[in-house]
Formats: structure tokens, C-alpha cells, sequence
């Protein structure tokens, strides 16, 4: 018995090793953590396993067992009831993965893990892998790398690997574990309310959702994942084996340990109503495979691994200590491969300690600068003159925020801490201007009001300037987790008051800051230059201004198609073939098209793109060939292109999207220049899923497109074929 409870613990202890080689190769190390949780367990009361199974599981002096202690990292460190330490707040997660440079995010994570550390905290509940379902009522979009399910892979593995290391630095004094959630299908909720139930078929489960998790896990190891709030086609996730052991465990290799989302496991008695006491939602959610009960905040009555709720029954039925067994075996792996069984209890000064540096705040402001998307400049109205500009209007709701009493700044959007200083757009053009051009600055309205008590001042504003820079969107008072809406229009009185401001004739300006895509329609229509720059983080204002004086060109592309009208939605470009019989699958009144499409991004130059080329014109199922396009700035500024490449098995056994993204770079060019990028075609890129729900490449034409965005007519082709 003690050999199989080690072998075990052994396959445990190796949740960093996936690959064959690896497994082969486990370390001493690893061997002795086995040993050393296996001994420990022996030692260990009812009382002490149980103990260990919740978030803040307090240090157990008896043994030696140390505290993990956990906060959120989405965006920089959260401590989720606390806001002390000065962390850097950096671009929201939709905004980051605006910048579609994964090397940016890598280095983020890394950075948020060094302040983690600085803080005492270990364990992080990040990324946020949700693919984003195209329903922009959901409030916890802007927690979302995007639409595209590669993207999100890439995005999140880069996340992973900054937070918790790579080789031998993994889990290091200068790391942390990353937890992967929500698993999975969270956003395909119903009615874009959060925690609504997700019914879908395993295709769009397998080729949608589930890959993030399977790079998460696979490529970079990621030791703790968190299932979502929902019933996943009727069996909630937090109690579903076929999700967590058959499919996260089993298939995908994960053996790192499983978090509940928070008080999910009583939400299977409280929400979904299938057992009828705490008791046996406990026993459901430890048989399924979930190691620790998450209950913020330390509420009882809402804690299910508890002696309360579970002592007497596991003395009652001893078949249940395995699963015990098991569940604390994982969370006293991750004890040690962190080392806190080595280290002394940090002791934190909550009053002076400082866990953010100037550098981690550069860095924040060149992610923002990274992730500012220009969707319209009729005219080259930006970048502004800064010699030929003597007056500024900035108006808006979200031009400026004053630093809050209590929690965080409203417009860094949600899982944000609380930044030493936060730029508001007001702040960084006054800044960028000095003393220079007049700023005149009026609130105009409140973000969730409807009173235009402030519009006659920021008429008054606009029309003594020379332009405008008008700030609308949204805020986490009206955007974030548990912010669905139901319609997707600015809130409150913003459209009239972009309207009036318009008809001073003036050129305006829109920053957009805000958590999901909005049906900007009048906007789009009639303002002649449009910024989207999401939550941009605590230096936000810096990066805009240097954005509109032309110091920085905009180089960002949407992760996220924005819908025209709320009846549209989902709107992605995750398309099939539209029906070719009555109705056209087109609306009668209106377009279906998304107002802007999903990797879409202008610039202050121009680029040009050539014929793509096939290494190979011709590969075996089981080959490989690479596709090349020379991609030249026209303009006459230096600038930043995202290089997108998507595929589409022309003919196959089963239905596909029209295309999906396989493949993207971004690129700095200089005026004139000319750079040529290169993407690998093979196996990954080319395969569908058949009828078995297998992975397979199929012989016949591939359409492979090249280009500046979804778009058609941004697309450079190429055919492919597979014998």
C-alpha cells in the first residue's frame, strides 16, 4: 500500500514534467518531495488534512506546514481584500493582448510574480483563458485575451511562463503558481449573464475552448487550474469528472492541483441545487478531483472542506480518506516545490512596504503605448501639431479620475490593485502640452448618470479650443464582473453628449476606455479620429497623449470584433458558411458584418503586402512547409504591423470556420523598409477535428491568407495542397 500511495504521490509531485523525456528523468529532488509529503501525511490528523484544504490554510506549527497565500495577478498583483504595497497596475488583460506581442505579457508576469514575492504571495489566480464567445453584455470581457482560441494560447503561455518561470527557475524566490481558469466554456453563458450555464456541443468545447488550457498545460506547466462558476451541459464544473479527470487530467496530462472559484463547491447545494447539504457537495467536489475550497473572506457558512462539515462523515466512511489524501498531497507539493517549507514567514509592514519599481511602471506605460488600436482618422486629423495647437478641449467622464478613498481607480478595470499614482488621459496631456496649449477641461457627465447638467460647460469647452479629446466608454462601475448589460451602447447620456460636442464643428477626438466592445455606431459614423485604448493601466494617460502628439504610433489590432447593435451579437469571426437558400443568412435591415472586425488596427503610415509564398506547393499529410510575405512601410513614419496568417481546409469530412488564426508577428518597420516573416504550416496549423473527434490533417487544398486583419479584402492568398 505505502508503494502505490508514493508512485502516487511521485506523479504528483512532477505536475512541471509532461513529456516522456521529462518523466524519464525526475529528479532527485522530485523523489524527495514525494517522500516528504508522504511522510507528512502520515503524521497528520483528520483535523490538519482537512485544515489544508482551503486557500488560506494557516501554518501548521505541529509539522513545520507553511502558509500559502494567494492574491490575483490579471493585470499586476491584487491582494484581493487588501491594497497596500504601491503594485504596479498595468494595461487590462483585453489590452494587453491588443499589443499581440506575447514577449510584452511574458515579461508583465514576470514582473508581477517579483512584486508577489515582495508581498509574501505565492499563489495567483491568473491567467484568464475564457476565449471570449463574442457577447459583449458579459462584464468580465475585458478579462479576455480575445476571440481567437491561438491567441489565446499564446497569450496565455506567455503569462504562465513570466509568473511561474521556465527550467530550473520555475517555482524559484522569484516566482510564483499561476492558476489557468475558468475550466471551461465560461463565456458561452446564456444571456451574457455571469455564472449562467454553458450548453455546447464537444466540438466547439475542443476546438474553441479547450486549447488555451491544453498549452497552459502541456506547453507551459502550469501548476494550479480553477473550473468555471457554471453547469457545463447540466453538471457543474465543479463536480464534473468527465472535465477535470477525464479530460483535464487524463487527456491533457495536468497534475498540478485544482482550485475552486469562490464558495463554487457550496454553489453546488446554494446555486445549482443537486446535493442537498454542504456535506455532500463537499464529498461531489472532492470525488471530482477539486483539492481546495476557495471561500474569500473565510465566511463558514459558506466553507465545505471544513471539520464542521467534513470530519464526522470521513470517520464515518473511511472509503472517503483517499480522496483526502490525494487532495492535500497535491497542496503540499506546491508547498515545496515553492520552497516555503524552506523559508522564514515574511513578515510585511503594510504601511511602508513598496512592492512596485519605476522600471515595472515603464514598462507598464510601454504595454499601453503597445496597446492603443486606432479604428478611424478621416483626414490625418492625429497626430496632432503640438506647434500649431494652442488650445485643447478634454472632455468626458473618463478624462480623469481622482485618486479613491477606498479600494482602486474605477478606469483600471477589475482584479486591478491600487497603483502609488494613476495618469488620467487630463493628467498626460497636461503633461505632454505644459505650458504650451491651453487645456480646458469639463467632465461633461457622469459615466452612469443621466443628468446633462454638465453639457453646457463642455459645449462652452469645446467651442473656445482649437480640438477636442473626448473620453467615453466605460468603467468598472458599469463594465468588470458582474457588469452585463443588456444593451451595448454607451451608457447613461455619453452618445448625447458625443453628439453635441460634434456639433460645435470642431475635430474631435475619441478615446474609448473600456472593458468590452461597444456599439460605437454614431461614432463610427461621424468623429473623424477614434482611439481605442481599453483599461490602459496606472500610466493610461501618458500613453494616449503620446499616442495623439504622434511621439508614439499606434500599432495595436483588436483581439475582439465590436457588433454594431446588441441584437447582433455573438459576433465574432469564428464564421461558418452563411445558408444559401432564403434570407442569404444576411439580416433584412441592417448589416451582420461587425462594425470593427477582429484584427483590425490603422496606423500613421502605410504598409503594403505581397503574394505570399509556399516553401512547398505540395506536402504529405504528414509534412511540413512554411509560408513567407514581404510586408514594406509605404509611409512616411516609422511604425508597427501585426503580420496575421489564417488557414482554411478548403474541403473536409466535418464543417469549419470560414478561417482561424494560425500564425502572427509583429513587426517594427522603418519608412521604405522591408521585412519578410515566415510561418511554419505542419501538423497544428493544418488539422481539423473529424467526426471522432480526433485531430487530423486531411488530404486536399488549404487557404492560407495573409494580412492586416480578418478582413477579405486585407488578405494576401495562397493554396496549399496536402496529398
Amino acid at each position: 500500500m505505502r508503494n502505490i500511495i508514493f508512485a502516487a504521490l511521485l506523479s504528483i509531485v512532477i505536475f512541471s514534467c509532461n513529456s516522456n523525456s521529462e518523466k524519464a528523468n525526475v529528479s532527485n529532488k522530485d523523489r524527495e518531495i514525494a517522500e516528504k509529503v508522504e511522510r507528512l501525511i502520515n503524521e497528520m490528523t483528520l483535523d490538519e488534512k482537512i485544515a489544508e484544504l482551503t486557500q488560506d490554510a494557516p501554518a501548521n506549527d505541529r509539522l513545520g506546514i507553511p502558509f500559502m497565500k494567494y492574491g490575483e495577478a490579471l493585470h499586476g498583483l491584487w491582494l484581493v481584500l487588501d491594497y497596500y504595497g504601491n503594485t504596479t497596475v498595468y494595461p487590462q488583460a483585453v489590452a494587453c493582448a491588443s499589443t499581440w506581442e506575447p514577449e510584452l505579457i511574458k515579461k508583465m508576469a514576470s514582473q508581477t510574480a517579483i512584486e508577489a514575492r515582495a508581498l509574501g504571495v505565492t499563489h495567483c489566480y491568473s491567467p484568464n483563458l475564457d476565449v471570449y464567445a463574442g457577447d459583449a453584455r458579459y462584464g468580465r470581457v475585458e478579462e479576455s485575451y480575445g476571440e481567437d482560441p491561438y491567441l489565446v494560447s499564446r497569450m496565455g503561455v506567455a503569462f504562465i511562463e513570466g509568473l511561474q518561470g521556465t527550467g530550473d527557475a520555475q517555482f524559484d524566490e522569484n516566482h510564483v503558481i499561476a492558476t489557468a481558469k475558468h475550466f471551461i466554456g465560461y463565456p458561452e453563458n446564456r444571456r451574457g449573464i455571469n455564472g449562467g450555464f454553458s450548453d455546447m456541443s464537444e466540438r466547439r468545447l475542443r476546438e474553441v475552448y479547450l486549447p488555451p488550457f491544453e498549452a497552459a498545460v502541456k506547453e507551459a506547466k502550469v501548476g494550479s487550474v480553477m473550473p468555471g462558476h457554471q453547469d457545463f451541459n447540466g453538471v457543474p464544473c465543479h463536480m464534473n469528472t468527465w472535465l477535470l479527470k477525464d479530460i483535464l487530467r487524463d487527456e491533457l496530462g495536468f497534475n498540478g492541483f485544482i482550485v475552486s472559484d469562490n464558495n463554487d463547491v457550496g454553489r453546488l447545494e446554494t446555486m445549482h441545487f443537486i446535493p442537498e447539504t454542504r456535506t455532500k457537495a463537499a464529498i461531489l467536489g472532492l470525488k471530482a478531483g477539486v483539492d481546495m475550497d476557495l471561500v474569500i473572506g473565510k465566511n463558514v457558512k459558506l466553507a465545505t472542506y471544513h471539520s464542521n462539515i467534513l470530519k464526522d462523515t470521513v470517520t464515518q466512511d473511511p472509503s472517503l480518506m483517499p480522496y483526502i489524501d490525494k487532495a492535500v498531497s497535491r497542496n503540499l507539493t506546491a508547498k515545496y516545490k515553492l520552497g516555503l517549507f524552506d523559508a522564514e514567514p515574511k513578515e510585511i509592514d503594510t504601511e511602508t512596504v513598496e512592492a512596485g519599481t519605476d522600471e515595472h511602471r515603464e514598462f507598464a506605460l510601454e504595454i499601453a503605448e503597445k496597446s492603443i488600436i486606432m479604428l478611424k482618422n478621416d483626414n490625418n486629423l492625429l497626430p496632432l501639431d503640438l506647434s500649431k495647437i494652442k488650445s485643447l478641449a478634454v472632455i468626458g467622464p473618463n478624462a480623469h479620475e481622482k485618486r479613491p478613498k477606498k479600494g482602486t481607480y474605477n478606469l483600471l478595470g477589475g482584479y486591478s490593485g491600487l497603483p502609488p499614482y494613476y495618469v488620467s488621459v487630463l493628467d498626460g496631456l497636461k503633461k505632454k502640452v505644459g505650458d504650451n496649449v491651453k487645456i480646458n477641461y469639463a467632465k461633461g457627465c457622469d459615466i452612469d448618470s443621466f443628468s446633462k447638467e454638465g453639457f453646457p460647460e463642455a459645449i462652452s469647452a469645446a467651442k473656445n479650443s482649437d480640438a477636442v479629446v473626448l473620453v467615453v466608454g466605460s468603467s468598472h462601475r458599469t463594465c468588470g464582473e458582474g457588469g452585463d448589460r443588456s444593451d451595448l451602447d454607451l451608457y447613461g447620456v455619453q452618445n448625447e453628449l458625443v453628439e453635441a460636442i460634434h456639433k460645435t464643428g470642431k475635430p474631435v477626438i475619441v478615446v474609448l476606455i473600456n472593458g468590452r466592445p461597444l456599439s460605437i455606431n454614431y461614432i463610427a459614423e461621424n468623429i473623424p479620429s477614434v482611439l481605442e485604448t481599453w483599461y490602459g493601466g496606472m500610466r493610461a494617460g501618458d500613453a494616449v497623449a503620446n499616442v495623439i502628439f504622434g511621439d508614439v504610433n499606434p500599432g495595436g489590432k483588436l483581439t475582439m470584433s465590436f457588433p454594431r447593435s446588441v441584437g447582433q451579437v455573438p459576433v465574432t469571426y469564428l464564421e461558418r458558411p452563411d445558408f444559401i437558400g432564403s434570407g442569404k443568412g444576411k439580416y433584412r435591415f441592417s448589416d451582420k458584418s461587425p462594425l470593427f472586425p477582429f484584427g483590425y488596427g490603422l496606423s500613421y503610415t502605410t504598409f503594403e503586402y505581397s503574394t505570399p509564398k509556399l516553401e512547398h506547393n505540395a506536402i504529405a499529410a504528414d509534412g511540413a512547409t512554411t509560408v513567407s510575405v514581404e510586408v514594406t512601410n509605404t509611409g512616411d513614419r516609422a511604425g508597427d504591423e501585426v503580420v496575421q496568417m489564417y488557414v482554411r481546409d478548403d474541403y473536409a469530412s466535418v464543417g469549419r470556420y470560414l478561417k482561424l488564426l494560425k500564425g502572427f508577428k509583429r513587426i517594427s518597420l522603418k519608412p521604405g523598409e522591408t521585412k519578410t516573416v515566415s510561418f511554419k504550416l505542419g501538423f497544428d496549423e493544418l488539422n481539423v477535428l473529424n467526426q471522432d473527434m480526433k485531430k487530423v490533417v486531411e488530404p486536399g487544398t488549404f487557404t492560407i491568407s495573409v494580412g492586416s486583419s480578418s478582413l477579405e479584402k486585407d488578405l494576401q492568398k495562397a493554396t496549399l495542397e496536402v496529398m
